[in-house]
């Protein structure tokens, strides 16, 4: 998309955690994915389970089988802390059980930590 993606504006400071993860290189597998993750397909309780963690915005991009999780959150935002709150919501669970097949996570497929935090290593410096 040459265009470019709109970014919210929050009227506060957020920080951004961005983060990668593998699909399984299988077509019919990432179409899926996609769906389950468009506004049709999306499961309403995975939405609302992520804005009561405190997760202001959530993107996910795609190339060939490899997703980039953009995350958007109040200044004062513990990941741990709400990634705990997030596993123990009850259709958190089954969303993580669910789309396991489609990731190519090992062990990790339903955990938090399969999704792995990437490291800044450029901004444009001021």
């Amino acid at each position: 998309m040459t265009e470019g993606y709109k970014v919210k504006q929050y009227g506060c400071p957020v920080k951004r955690y961005c983060r990668m993860l593998d699909l399984k290189d299988d077509a019919e597998l990432i179409r899926k994915y996609r769906y389950y993750h468009s506004e049709e397909g999306i499961w309403k309780e995975v939405i609302e389970g992520i804005r009561s963690a405190g997760i202001l915005e959530m993107e996910i991009y795609i190339a060939g089988n490899r997703l980039f999780m953009i995350v958007e959150t109040p200044q004062d935002f513990n990941w741990d802390e709400a990634m705990e709150r997030l596993s123990n919501m009850p259709e958190q669970k089954k969303w993580e059980q669910f789309v396991s097949a489609f990731q190519n996570a090992g062990d990790k497929s339903d955990t938090p930590e399969k999704w792995v935090m990437m490291d800044r290593m450029f901004h444009l410096y001021e």
